[in-house]
């Protein structure tokens, strides 16, 4: 079982979390290695916790199914958790978002694509559309009155 994990400094927000819902999925995008023969697939793959893929020669499916074309060997990962909330604490410390179950194969690193949430610490104010794929983010709560941010984001897939 692995972990995706995040580490960021949040300031005026909390609950920082993917739009991840069944009527509008998020697609995790890792690097993945195979564990047998080590090759690192080219590309980012895309993983939504709402896809079902059958795994040839099982009864099963996987969120994520691969046949590694250097050895050949087919492997799966399946999401295994809801995602997380990333709750806002100083300093900040490593908090598991997902948990993820890999059979052959390894996911290596994490892009953050696509829409986050989160919601202001004191106020309660939605904040949706989120993007993290420069590592930070600025907006301003009404409510508040005051700047809102999300910086210094490490991610790390890690053993759970």
């Amino acid at each position: 079982m692995y972990a995706l994990t995040l580490t960021a400094d949040l300031w005026g927000v909390t609950d920082l979390r993917p739009d991840d819902s069944e009527e509008n999925p998020f697609y995790y995008m890792f690097k993945v290695e195979c564990t047998s023969c080590r090759e690192v697939h080219l590309n980012w793959i895309g993983v939504s916790r709402f896809d079902s893929n059958e795994i040839s020669g099982s009864k099963g499916d996987a969120n994520f199914v691969w046949k590694c074309k250097n050895c050949q060997r087919q492997s799966f990962a399946s999401i295994k958790s809801e995602p997380m909330p990333y709750i806002a604490q100083s300093p900040p410390k490593p908090q598991n978002l997902l948990l993820i179950e890999c059979r052959g194969c390894e996911f290596k690193e994490f892009k953050a694509e696509g829409d986050w949430l989160a919601t202001g610490e004191k106020t309660g104010t939605k904040f949706s559309g989120i993007k993290l794929e420069e590592n930070e983010w600025y907006d301003y709560d009404e409510k508040a009155g005051k700047e809102v941010s999300i910086k210094d984001i490490k991610w790390e897939v890690r053993r759970a």
